[in-house]
Formats: structure tokens, sequence, C-alpha cells
């Protein structure tokens, strides 16, 4: 299996599965309810033996599929159930929503390993999935041969195997992208950028802010975009084995974004965003500050008047690079939103007929969250329409279309062992708070990651 996350990790996480499942076993004394399903020595049913095409079962009953997914039912995913359950009353589907961070996942894990009713499920990481396979909750989708995904998804979805194989389907692109005010950018006599480095973003920077306010702002889980753009390419380890964690551009991104914060004062300091629990998207949305790096969940808010009111138009330019050349150059993105059936799910192909109208069309609506089809067969129009909905004059649409569909740069998704993105958050997040030097903050990254090497050969 590709070696994304540590065997370590691996099995700390799995014994923290055991020990919820010892845990509810004793306040239950029973199984739930799932004849067996969640019996650990149970083997996964195949496609063959669950519910055939997906037709009822012989008692004339509609066959009932849950999905567990991490998005709130009224950004979109009700709205793709109920099309479902209408054109499809042999197949009713329940939209059950876990909350995307540990304790979510883990109580996803945990219903899966219990037996509770998980159909379908969705994984957000790379990592996540690894585990999930591992432990032999995530069907293995080669059993289906109706259904290409590579061809449908295109080259970016082979970074979803595992051992070549695939146990989900990407059905999202994931575009990130820079938020710019339109009018902040003109008056400042600045054109939209199609393409620019980081250099070219902290003039920008610096000619936007005005007064006490900033000119670019960004949560601090992209901090590390910039890095993991060159590292994806060039390696995270050197011929040797050993760390590139030294590389001269993550040298270079750290003090660019250290020099936007302590010298220009253009973007917020680490400690006062970490201290004020700055809410990025409303500072961007409310006109405060006129740039803003995210992905495409920005529309989520930027669509809803009511929360977050504005009066100026939202263009979009594509993430800058480190580099001078544009030719190496990836960005973060690729597709997501890797749907899985459950291994151990007694109505397998059912959930089959699902993910493959859901990918190829029915999440439509998801676009009003910011999620849009992967499929080469959607209708990337209707996306866009959902996306948009009644705002589309309060985007700069031209712009909008480049950064979602027309931009052909590459594109990475990170995959590097949370131990190892731990470590480095914990340096350079001493740097940026000036209580550790430039040279000792690399210098910690690169050991830190070798030993972690070390460790896990």
């Amino acid at each position: 299996m590709r070696k994304l996350v540590s065997k370590k990790g691996l099995w700390t996480g799995m014994a923290s599965l055991v020990l919820v499942m010892g845990a509810l076993a004793g306040c239950s004394g029973g199984n739930n309810g799932s004849s067996g399903a969640g019996d650990a020595g149970a083997q996964p049913s195949s496609p063959s033996s669950s519910v055939g095409s997906g037709a009822p079962a012989a008692s004339g009953n509609p066959v009932k599929l849950k999905m567990w997914g991490g998005v709130p039912p009224e950004s979109g995913p009700q709205a793709v159930v109920d099309n479902w359950n209408k054109e499809h009353p042999d197949i009713q589907v329940e939209y059950v929503r876990f909350v995307n961070d540990d304790e979510g996942n883990l109580k996803l894990d945990t219903a899966m390993m219990t037996g509770q009713d998980v159909d379908l499920f969705v994984n957000y990481t790379i990592s996540q999935t690894a585990k999930r396979v591992e432990a032999g909750l995530a069907l293995d989708l080669s059993a289906f041969a109706d259904y290409n995904i590579g061809e449908k998804m295109g080259s970016d979805a082979e970074s979803w195997t595992i051992d070549g194989k695939y146990y989900g389907v990407p059905t999202t692109k994931s575009p990130f992208f820079v938020a710019l005010n339109k009018e902040a950018l003109e008056a400042a006599h600045l054109p939209i950028p199609t393409d620019w480095t980081w250099d070219d973003l902290r003039e920008y920077a610096k000619k936007l802010k005005t007064g006490d306010g900033y000119g670019f702002i960004q949560h601090t889980e992209p901090y590390v975009d910039p890095i993991d753009s060159v590292l994806s390419q060039e390696g995270y380890t050197k011929s040797d084995g050993t760390s590139n964690l030294d590389h001269p551009l993550v040298r270079k991104w750290l003090e660019t974004l250290n020099a936007m914060m302590h010298e220009d004062g253009s973007t917020p300091p680490l400690g006062e965003q970490l201290t004020s629990k700055m809410p990025v998207e409303q500072e961007f949305l409310s006109g405060k500050v006129p740039m803003l790096n995210i992905g495409a969940w920005l529309l989520r808010s930027s669509n809803n008047f009511t929360d977050f009111p504005r009066d100026f138009t939202v263009a979009f330019a594509p993430v800058p690079r480190l580099a001078d050349s544009a030719s190496d150059y990836v960005t973060r993105g690729g597709l997501g939103d890797y749907i899985s059936i459950n291994a151990k799910s007694k109505n397998q192909a059912a959930a089959w007929e699902f993910l493959k109208w859901y990918a190829d069309g029915g999440m439509a609506p998801m676009a009003a969250g910011g999620r849009l089809p992967a499929s080469k067969d959607a209708d990337q129009a209707s996306a866009l329409e959902n996306l948009l909905g009644d705002k589309s004059d309060t985007y700069d649409q031209a712009s909008l279309t480049y950064v979602m569909f027309d931009n052909k740069t590459p594109t990475y998704v990170r995959s590097l062992a949370q131990e190892v993105m731990d470590a480095r958050s914990q340096e350079y997040e001493k740097y940026f708070l000036g209580t550790q030097s430039l040279d000792d903050t690399i210098a910690a990254m690169a050991s830190r990651h070798n030993d972690y090497l070390k460790q896990n050969q």
C-alpha cells in the first residue's frame, strides 16, 4: 500500500476504534440490530451478493441507503438525495452529516466498525482513506466494470488510488484561488492576475493596504501550500533519503510571509490571527481586506447576503507560485470528496447505482456550497448556475470561469504524513511568532522530518 500514514499512526487510530467499540459493546450488550454486520471476522459482501442491480427486495420494500458526509444538509446534500429519491422510489437515500474533524471522523469510523447503518461515506483526505482501507472499511471498486473512474474524472483521479486501485470515486473539483475585491483593484490601478508570483502578490498587498488595515488575508491552514507545491514535485526527501524541508524555496516562502506580517504590515501577524480567532472570510466579505487566499467553499458565504452583506464585485485569480518559472508549477487542488462504499454494507450494488448517478451530475446542487462536479459528463453550466444562484451579477464571471474551469495548471493533493505536517507547523509557527530564527526553524523542520523517516523506514 502507498505509505501515506505511518504504521504507528495507523495502529494508534485503529486502537482508538477498538476501545470505542469495546465501550459501545459494554453499553449496548448487542450489535445495534446489524445482524452481525459489525463482526470483525465477517467478510465484506461482494457486489454480486448484494441487491443485484439495485432493485428493491422481493418484499417490494425499497432499498434504504445511508450516506455519511461532512457538508451541512442545507448546503446541497439534502437537495441531492431529495432529487434521487423522487426519481428512484425503489432505492431511497438518507443523508447523515458528520463534522469533518478528528471527533467526527472517529464517529464515522466507529459506526462502520460496529455495524451501524453506513452504506456510502465521504473521505476528505488520502490519509483517512488509507486508514479505512487498511481496516477493511472501504470496498475495492474494481469489482464494478461499468464505470471508468480515470476516464470520467481525468488524470488527477490517479492521486486517489491505493496500490493502483480505487476504493472510492473522487467527485469534486477542488479549486483554490485568491478572491479579490474588484473595485479595490480598479481604484489601485491593478489588473486581475492570471499568472503571478508571491512576490507579485506581496506588492499587490502593499498597494491595497489602507491605514491600519491589511491587503491580504488567509486561514492558517493554507500557509504551507506554497511549500507543498514545490516539494510535491521535487520530493519531500533528497536523493540521499534525507529531508528536503531545507529546500531554498522553503526558506523563500517563510521569509516572504514573515516580511508581509512584520515588515509590510500587509497581512495579519500569526499571533494576532490566533488570539483573535480572526474570521477571515468575514474580513474579506465586509470589504475590510481586499484579497483572500481560499477555496471554492467561499461561495457558500459570498452568496449569503443575509450574514455577509457586501457591496463589491468578487473577482478571482490563481494562487501565486514561488518560483519565477511557471513551467514546473503545480497548485493545490485536484479532486476531492472521495466517496466510498462501506465494505460491510449489505446494499453495495444499490449504493453503486447511486454513486454513479451522483458523480455524473446528480451532485449538481452541491455547487451551491462551492463543490463542482469533476466528471466530464456532468453539466458544468448547471453547476455554475447552482454555484452562483441569484447573485451572478456580483461576481466577475470571466475570472471565475478561468480559475474554475480554464486554468490548466497541474494540481497536487497533499499526501504528507500528519506527523510531519504537525512537526513542521510547530516549528514555523515559532518563527512567525518571533521566538525562533529562520535558520533554526529550517534546521528543526528538517531534523524532525529526518527523525520521522528513520523511525518509519
